[in-house]
Formats: structure tokens, C-alpha cells, sequence
């Protein structure tokens, strides 16, 4: 395959976050695309040499088909952007969308169950946020049988049974973030102390994330002296920057989630700590937005949520009808810092400041 195929770029105008203003003038859906995007041809293998494309969705769909989506949860805003993605975007193609949450990463069987009861009202296709990068093999082959495509968002599957996947390879993410404090902590530089948090275990994007990540520090002056798992709700990542603040009081850095950074700023203010130890996210949210426009988080990778959610739609649809064409996409990742944070369009990150979680389109 050649990088000739059209595919999306993303120009809806969003707002940066409830504190932050976007730049951006308001453009309406029809302007995402085309966007230039990673393809991976075979797909489903990001051992192979990914190309570039141009992504241009549907104009429409043939029909107001059913897609049926399921989340790990809403608890943080990184999926909420995935939520406008898709909501936005089945708007425009003229379909209906169910979506639901699991409520979190240790919920896999409620996850399977919602997923059952999702598909058997007639789904043409579904989309799928994975708890469990192996635990839902099962349910795909199901899925199969009975001809409803599954397109892998986000998080990845190891199914060979999925239809199409809209994803980053997490553990570029991971590098990112790595390769970020190995550069400022270069070979023969004074040794840094870092605490990595890299979410919940057993889900595929963390397993990756934290192999990229371990991979960039590699010999450079940069000492993971803990790692942490833990569920991305907030509550649970603070009680995990708590604990390895008391456990190392000479702490240079926490590196991990979005939400791990979101948890430790106050606590950090609180304990006169935030000159002294510094904050690295591997993903992006509005509340990372906000600390990195303030200096608070140093620097943090995207990985265009938005674009994500829209394209995991476009190929739902595709699949419904025959017409796939590109079925491993992914954005091009970005490292953002307060130095480009003004130059990089965050609509296709954040969804605005007004969208609340959506469950159903009209």
C-alpha cells in the first residue's frame, strides 16, 4: 500500500480547557480532515515500518446504522475527547451511537457484559476501549461469528479476529516521555531520581507505555528508583504519588499518567515540594494542558484523542458497509512543552470546554 490514500485532518475548534482559550477560530466538523496520519501496512503489527497517509473519512453513512462503543471508563477527561470524537463525528456520517463505561480497569467482566448486551439490539459494528489488552479475545471471535466488525480504539487489542484498529502505539508514547528526561539528563550528567506511574497493569497500553518508557531512560543519568500500577482515577494515582514521596524524600521526579500528573500538582504545592520535584505525563489532558501552560508539568506527549475517536467511527462505518480501506491509523504523536504548547491545535486533543460526557447521538 502507498501513502497515496486520502484520509483527516483535524480543524474543529475547541476550547483548550475550562481555564484555557483556544487560538483557533471556530471551524465546524466537515474541516478535520484531510489530516496526515501513521499507517501500518500489514496492520496490527507496530514491529513493521509505518507509513504516512492523508485521512479523509465518509461524506456520509449509506444508512443510520447502530454503533455500539464501549469505554473503560469517563474518569478522566482523556476519554472524554475520545467521547466528543465519536459523538461528533457520528453526527455528521448520520449514525446512531450507543456508548457505554465500564467504570474502570479492574471491571473486565462488566465490560464483556455491557459489550453482549450492546451488540445483540443489532449493532453493525462496535467500537472497543480494552480493560484487558488479552481479556476480550473471546468476545471478538463472538463478535465475528455473528459479522459484527470490531474496531480497537485507543487502548489495543492482541485479537487477530479485529476488523480495524485507531491507535498510537503506546509504547512511542512511553519513549516520548523517556526520551524527554534523557535528554535533559544525558550519560555523565548528574544522577536524577524518578518515580514512574504508568497506570493500571494488565492493560495493553500500559504494558507498552512502560516498555517504551524503560527503553528511552536506558543509559542515560535518569534512575527509576519505583514503579507504581494503579487504576487512572485521581483518587487512586494521589494515594500513589503520596506513597512514593514518603517512601523517597529525594525525589527529582514523578513521571506517569495524565491523571498521575493532574493528583500530584496540589499535592506537591501542599508540601512545599513543587520547585523541588518535577512532573513528566505520557498522555494529554485538560488539566495537563492548564499545568503545562503554567510550568507546573514539563512536558507531556499527544497522541490526538479526538482524531482518534473520529477516525474509530469512520472505520466502524466502513466496515459496516464494505468500504475499509486503511485499517491500522493512528495519529502522529507530538511532545508538547510550554515553549509549543501556543503553536499545536488542540482541537484535535481536547474536546471543548462545554462537551459533558455523551452516551447516545439523536
Amino acid at each position: 500500500m502507498t501513502a497515496t490514500h486520502t484520509f483527516g485532518r483535524a480543524a474543529l475548534a475547541a476550547a483548550l480547557s475550562a481555564a484555557c482559550t483556544l487560538a483557533a477560530g471556530n471551524a465546524g466538523a466537515a474541516d478535520w480532515y484531510p489530516l496526515k496520519v501513521d499507517i501500518w501496512d500489514p496492520p496490527f503489527d507496530f514491529s513493521k515500518p509505518r507509513q504516512q497517509a492523508e485521512y479523509t473519512p465518509l461524506a456520509k453513512a449509506s444508512a443510520p446504522h447502530k454503533i455500539c462503543v464501549s469505554f473503560p471508563h469517563l474518569k478522566d477527561a482523556y476519554w472524554l475527547g475520545v467521547d466528543y470524537g465519536i459523538i461528533d463525528e457520528a453526527k455528521r456520517l448520520g449514525v446512531k451511537v450507543q456508548l457505554l463505561e465500564a467504570g474502570g480497569y479492574t471491571e473486565l467482566s462488566k465490560q464483556i457484559s455491557q459489550i453482549e448486551d450492546c451488540t445483540s439490539g443489532g449493532a453493525a459494528a462496535i467500537i472497543i476501549g480494552a480493560i484487558s489488552y488479552d481479556g476480550l479475545n473471546n468476545v471478538v471471535a463472538e463478535l465475528k461469528k455473528k459479522k459484527i466488525p470490531v474496531v480497537d480504539v485507543i487502548n489495543g487489542m492482541s485479537s487477530p479476529e479485529l476488523g480495524a484498529k485507531s491507535l498510537v502505539s503506546f509504547a512511542d508514547m512511553g519513549s516520548k516521555a523517556g526520551v524527554f528526561l534523557a535528554k535533559q539528563h544525558p550519560a555523565g550528567s548528574k544522577s536524577v531520581k524518578v518515580a514512574w506511574l504508568p497506570g493500571p497493569a494488565g492493560a495493553g497500553w500500559v504494558e507498552s507505555g512502560h516498555k517504551g518508557f524503560m527503553e528511552a531512560v536506558k543509559g542515560s543519568a535518569v534512575e527509576i528508583v519505583d514503579v507504581k500500577y494503579g487504576d487512572t482515577g485521581k483518587e487512586v494515582q494521589a494515594k500513589l504519588v503520596e506513597d512514593v514521596l514518603q517512601a523517597h524524600p529525594d525525589l527529582d521526579y514523578i513521571a506517569g499518567t495524565a491523571v498521575t500528573a493532574e493528583a500530584a500538582v496540589p499535592i506537591l504545592r501542599a508540601r512545599g515540594l513543587a520547585d523541588k520535584v518535577k512532573l513528566v505525563a505520557y498522555y494529554y489532558t485538560p488539566g495537563v494542558d492548564q499545568y503545562i501552560r503554567r510550568g507546573a508539568v514539563l512536558a507531556a506527549p499527544t497522541d490526538s484523542p479526538v482524531i482518534q475517536g473520529r477516525v474509530a467511527l469512520d472505520q466502524a462505518v466502513r466496515l459496516a458497509e464494505g468500504k475499509i480501506e486503511l485499517r491500522h491509523v493512528g495519529p502522529i504523536i507530538e511532545v508538547v512543552t510550554k515553549d509549543n504548547v501556543s503553536k499545536i491545535d488542540m482541537s484535535t486533543t481536547l474536546a471543548p470546554a462545554s462537551f459533558k460526557p455523551t452516551f447516545t447521538t439523536n
